[in-house]
């Protein structure tokens, strides 16, 4: 393992594999370490959406249509590879009043540069023949799109790795180098490579501890998911990122275009924007290039207990069955369970953090992290390099937790 690089990323699922894409084509020096493998946490046990729908006017939305996009246009030419498909969302609202509050929630997100198209009921049976026929309309969101995302962090790393970073996995980060001292100020050092901000109590962050050996490095990249709230904390610095259970049921292998769209019911973006640590459930059905069908949505913190949910797996089955009734004859062939990185006001972290200078974060992107990837991965590049960055970062501070202003719900 290099003794030195320029960034050091910690998490090698779909963020931290963007992010050393984009600082590797900046042109920095990178390394990759994961305690697993590449896409063993929350990358590999998701659907891989990629969704500007389910989400309200604000900060995430901006963020979801920038990433939209990155992965269409930067990352356009290799969408072969992670099977990056264009097959649009259909919302349906299953009563005349829910279809009222998908349309108001419609033209908010249009107002805002969203593609949206109401749908009448019988034009949903056009879009899904398979569709229950009791639906009292629907919204058609051609923007939102589907990745494989164990293939996006192979193949993103893969990239990367043309360029000269380094990958290293079954490497755990046990702690980090600190320098005391004064902080170093912000800007770009020799060759471009990122100086560690500063401001901020503590001594900075130079880089990594592992059993295999130190890397040093102006700047540490905490991508760590679900665990990234313990990765923060070995530099002494609170992040309140926690685990979010989530259940997906795969069933067995239907004719080609059973289901055409991402389908979903207009109750998910509520069960996404909740904060109830019980068990919520909206039916969220999608086919897929081999012929199975994936059925969520279910989110509960019970920490990271990965025991079978009975409860979880009934409500997908009866969710799936309300939208699409065919699926009643259908078998189930298996059910797997991932972590969500939940944070309380339902927005990532990304940026440096000034209470651990050279300590950056991009993490806590909740079920939408495959979807923000590639944006945060971009933006994450261009603040390390001193660019510009295409987005403001502010609502995504890391420190923000510390103001007391974290609390209202994303969007508002």
């Amino acid at each position: 393992m290099p003794k030195t690089a320029d960034l050091v990323v910690i998490g090698a699922g779909v963020v931290g594999a963007a992010a050393a894409w984009f600082a590797t084509l900046a042109g920095l020096r990178v390394v990759v370490v994961d305690r697993g493998a590449i896409a063993c946490g929350t990358s590999g046990a998701g659907e891989g959406n990629v969704l500007v729908s389910d989400k309200e006017p604000g900060p995430e939305l901006e963020l979801a249509r920038y990433s939209r996009q990155v992965w269409g246009e930067d990352l356009g030419p290799y969408g072969e590879w992670w099977e990056f498909e264009r097959k649009g969302g259909l919302v349906v609202a299953s009563t005349p009043a829910a279809l009222g509050a998908l349309r108001t929630l419609a033209e908010r997100q249009r107002a805002r540069g969203v593609v949206v198209r109401e749908v009448s009921g019988a034009e949903l049976h056009d879009l899904e023949p398979r569709l229950t026929r009791e639906a009292a309309g629907g919204a058609l969101y051609p923007q939102d799109a589907q990745v494989q995302p164990m293939l996006a962090a192979a193949h993103l790393l893969r990239l990367a790795r043309r360029r000269g970073a380094v990958v290293r996995t079954g490497t755990e980060v046990v702690g980090f180098l600190r320098r005391t001292g004064t902080p170093a100020t912000p800007g770009r050092g020799s060759a471009g490579a990122p100086v560690a901000p500063g401001g901020g109590a503590g001594a900075p962050v130079t880089g990594v501890r592992t059993p295999h050996g130190t890397v040093s490095a102006p700047a540490v990249l905490n991508a760590a998911g679900t665990w990234a709230g313990a990765v923060a904390g070995l530099a002494g610095v609170e992040l309140p990122v926690l685990p979010r259970r989530g259940f997906v049921l795969v069933t067995e292998p239907l004719p080609p275009a059973t289901v055409r769209h991402k389908v979903y019911a207009a109750d998910y973006v509520d069960a996404v924007a909740s904060s109830d640590a019980e068990l919520q459930a909206s039916p969220v059905v999608e086919g897929t290039g081999g012929g199975t069908v994936l059925i969520g949505s279910t989110r509960e913190r019970v920490g990271f207990d990965r025991r079978p949910s009975p409860a979880a797996v009934r409500a997908l089955a009866r969710g799936a069955i309300g939208l699409f009734p065919m699926l009643a004859s259908v078998r189930a062939m298996r059910v797997y369970a991932g972590f969500r990185p939940y944070c309380p006001d339902h927005l990532p972290v990304i940026g440096p953090d000034p209470r651990a200078p050279g300590l950056w974060h991009a993490c806590g992107h909740e079920g939408a992290g495959i979807g923000l990837a590639a944006g945060t991965g971009k933006l994450i590049a261009q603040a390390l390099t001193g660019e510009a960055t295409d987005l403001d970062l502010t609502p995504f501070a890391p420190e923000r937790f510390e103001e007391g202003g974290a609390d209202e719900p994303r969007g508002k």
